[in-house]
């Protein structure tokens, strides 16, 4: 996978929304945070262009994003809101300059449609993360926001969350793959559609049915979605909805029968998707996961090396470098020996 660049003092962060329509009123908060942090934040020309729920027509919204894509000053994209709509422009995307320049693409939701292809067709990383509807109307830098922060500079990211009953031990390292449960499934079987073996799968949600819940659990399973994960992080599964006769488990419960046949460790409750606290991931990017009584994400570093492994090699380089001297020191005393008494 191919890492974006990180971004520095100056940059230009494109607001663009693929899907439904915004105000520029509830944009004010992300663009002083990005002026805070350092960055430009620049609007799409068709930005606050209304289509009924869109931001916009297909064709406007379609120029936006190829705008943010193909503009070589522009050095992130990150989309405005989800809702719905970033499938019916998909296919109309010319990702070339894209690939010859790749830029951080930002969003959760609906966006990823933008996350899964760009993965699968192009194989590089996005950052799952925190839109501009999302921030904090105070002006205040959550735990989203920190990540996301911290993401943009390419700095190491891991996390270390409480354990959850469900969770079902063991370690795991694979990149990560994954967002909405309900677009992954939408997704099974077009160009966008996403590879899960050796893979840790990322899902979240919100306002569905229980029922839809198991449905798509169900399609994901016999599409052979779930057989050969190297694990499973399950996020939000925020605002469920039940029938009048209830389905009788939870969505947590619903996911964690649907692969309990498997080995590999899941972990539930991870703090992403549609809540408050709405961490950074980096899809396409190697993860070690690590479920115990805690439970420990760490993501590699963008050259594939995670820091842990680092610092082991390091240790195990000063380890023998001492042994060297040691030896070269025993050889230079017998030596000097050897001539004193000759």
């Amino acid at each position: 996978m191919q890492t974006p660049p990180s971004l520095k003092t100056g940059d230009k962060i494109a607001i663009i929304s693929t899907a439904r329509k915004i105000s520029q009123e509830e944009l004010k908060p992300a663009i002083e945070m990005f002026r805070k942090w350092g960055f430009d934040a620049v609007y799409g020309r068709n930005l606050f262009r209304e289509d009924h729920q869109f931001a916009g027509s297909d064709q406007e919204r379609t120029e936006d994003l190829q705008w943010a894509l193909d503009d070589e000053n522009i050095k992130a994209v990150i989309c405005a809101r989800g809702g719905y709509g970033t499938v019916r422009i998909i296919d109309q995307i010319d990702f070339s300059k894209f690939q010859q320049n790749p830029k951080w693409i930002i969003g959760y939701s609906d966006v990823t449609v933008l996350h899964s292809h760009i993965q699968k067709q192009l194989g590089i990383e996005t950052l799952h993360a925190t839109m501009p509807i999302n921030f904090p109307k105070d002006g205040s830098e959550n735990e989203a926001l920190a990540s996301l922060k911290k993401a943009l500079h390419n700095n190491s990211i891991q996390y270390t969350i409480h354990s959850h009953p469900l969770n079902r031990i063991g370690n795991a390292e694979g990149v990560l793959v994954g967002g909405n449960l309900s677009i992954l499934y939408s997704i099974i079987g077009t160009a966008s559609d996403i590879d899960t073996d050796g893979k840790i799968l990322f899902i979240e949600d919100l306002d569905e049915y229980l029922y839809h819940i198991d449905r798509m659990m169900m399609n994901l399973k016999r599409n052979e979605k779930l057989a050969k994960l190297a694990g499973l992080i399950v996020g939000g599964m925020s605002e469920m909805n039940d029938n009048t006769v209830p389905y009788g488990k939870t969505a947590e419960e619903i996911i964690s029968a649907s692969v309990a046949e498997y080995s590999y460790p899941v972990c539930f409750h991870f703090p992403a998707g549609h809540q408050d606290d709405n961490r950074a991931l980096i899809l396409g990017r190697k993860l070690m996961l690590n479920v115990r009584e805690t439970v420990e994400l760490q993501f590699a570093d963008s050259d594939g090396n995670d820091k842990n492994k680092f610092s082991a090699f390091k240790k195990s380089y000063g380890s023998i470098l001492m042994i060297c001297v040691l030896f070269a020191f025993i050889y230079a005393v017998i030596k000097l020996i050897t001539h004193l008494l000759g």
